[in-house]
């Protein structure tokens, strides 16, 4: 299938200028087959997971069809749970921020209706609704459906597995005849194909056929945390296990911007790589990483298209992708030719529920990371430091070397002071010195345990960090 771009699908400028603000380069897949369907007024059934980007493949069509100066519901989105929604009616306000006076509403369970009734007088174009609570409007007399065009069913699977196929079989009955319908499912069941055959016109079908995960050797981990924690929990993590090179992957152009502004100011040498950089931009990012000075790579779904580096150790998932095909591919840059590799992927809020989507996609099993602490980062540190020291041993060729330590062992040190003092040394730019007994370990600081200086290794030349 060709990549299209949004440009491609010839967006209005409202909807266009709200797109490129959210920071999304390119459509997904399920998105560049729907939009111009749904666009077209066909009536749609799609097959989509959640976390495909569905909600704006049928809420972009959507609100370009609303007349905003008429103050009538003219389009209905029927979702399962209140949860959706809300999500839903987030992810259309943000796409609507530049339509002028263009009102979109959650209606559901659990909120007090009177509440309901204030916001819906003020004039709705945009109604999301769970059916229960729909139903109980429409009996009311608060909620009109006659001016709908287009209606639109989220999670159909959902809905008719949690025992609302009668409820959304009234709502579609009080519905205008020369209405839209699109529908989407991630499983299309014979329920789903009676519902469609029963309220859909001559349905396009929209399916887009999802790659399988073939990365066994990796280790996939998950990090429950919250935005404004998560360049900490990057950095401990970086710290923890002293990748070769970490591959950080974000969502948005402004987000890679912002991580790597936050990494730099840390310390660490980190770059960025998206589709606002011109090729010399790109090369100059790519050939610092293959020269080894830089070792933190944050970038974009599309911007890491078509780059190739085999020493990719960890992969962070600093947003959840918004396709669960784009996790196969994200961590699918690590543990490369027999390798081993490990993906952290940082989960908040709602998005626990795309990880399990992901996990059911791809058949696997991600386990929790917890955030390491001061001494478990000193703790691996040191535990690295001894397996150097141990393999140079057996290398042999100290020789040289020995005549300084008896040195200093003249002095009235031992070979055990002088080692110490050594590993001490290495440790210490890192705040990597074990904990005093009694001292509060794991103590979160205000900057990460390595923000003056990166622990020295025997694959990377010496360098100077930012303070």
């Amino acid at each position: 299938m060709k990549t299209l771009s949004f440009e491609d699908l010839g967006l209005s400028l409202p909807l266009q200028k709200a797109v490129s603000e959210m920071g999304f380069e390119e459509p997904t897949p399920i998105q560049s087959l729907a939009i111009p369907a749904v666009r077209d007024g066909r009536d749609v059934i799609g097959q989509a997971h959640t976390g495909t980007g569905k909600t704006a493949a049928y809420g972009i069509p959507l609100l370009e069809k609303v007349d905003v100066a008429k103050p009538a519901i003219q389009a209905l989105v029927l979702c399962p749970t209140r949860e959706l929604a809300i999500q839903v009616s987030e992810e259309l306000r943000r796409l609507a921020i530049h339509l002028k006076n263009m009102s979109v509403i959650p209606v559901y369970g659990g909120q007090p209706i009177e509440r309901q009734f204030a916001a819906l007088r003020k004039g709705v174009q945009v109604v999301i609704a769970t059916p229960g609570r729909l139903l109980d409007h429409l009996q009311r007399g608060t909620i009109r459906l006659d001016q709908v065009r287009m209606v639109v069913l989220d999670e159909a699977d959902e809905m008719l597995d949690m025992g609302f196929s009668d409820d959304v079989e009234a709502i579609l009955r009080r519905l205008p005849k020369d209405r839209q319908t699109v529908l989407f499912s991630a499983t299309i069941s014979p329920e789903i194909r009676q519902l469609a055959e029963k309220y859909l016109n001559q349905p396009f079908p929209v399916k887009v056929l999802h790659e399988q995960l073939t990365v066994p050797g990796i280790e996939q981990r998950y990090l429950e945390v919250g935005d404004p924690m998560k360049p900490e929990a990057l950095s401990r993590m970086i710290d923890f296990y002293n990748p070769r090179l970490t591959l950080v992957f974000c969502n948005t152009k402004r987000k890679v911007d912002e991580v790597v502004s936050t990494l730099q100011a840390r310390g660490y040498q980190a770059e960025g790589l998206h589709g606002d950089m011109n090729q010399t931009q790109r090369e100059r990012v790519m050939t610092r990483v293959r020269a080894g000075s830089t070792d933190i790579l944050i970038a974009t779904d599309v911007a890491a298209r078509g780059i190739d580096i085999e020493q990719v150790e960890l992969v962070v998932n600093y947003d959840v992708p918004q396709d669960p095909e784009y996790y196969v591919h994200r961590i699918g840059r690590t543990g490369r030719a027999g390798r081993s590799g490990r993906s952290i992927t940082f989960v908040s809020g709602r998005e626990v529920w795309k990880l399990k989507d992901i996990q059911k996609f791809a058949k696997i099993r991600i386990m929790p990371h917890p955030i390491p602490t001061d001494n478990q980062i000193a703790e691996q540190r040191a535990a690295k430091l001894l397996t150097r020291v141990r393999a140079e041993m057996d290398k042999g060729g100290l020789e040289p070397y020995i005549p300084r330590v008896e040195q200093l062992m003249g002095d009235d040190f031992t070979s055990l002071d002088v080692a110490a003092a050594l590993m001490k040394i290495q440790m210490a730019p890192l705040g990597g010195e074990p904990k005093k007994e009694g001292q509060e370990a794991g103590k979160s600081r205000p900057g990460p345990s390595r923000s003056q200086g990166r622990y020295p290794d025997s694959r990377r030349k010496k360098r100077n960090y930012r303070s």
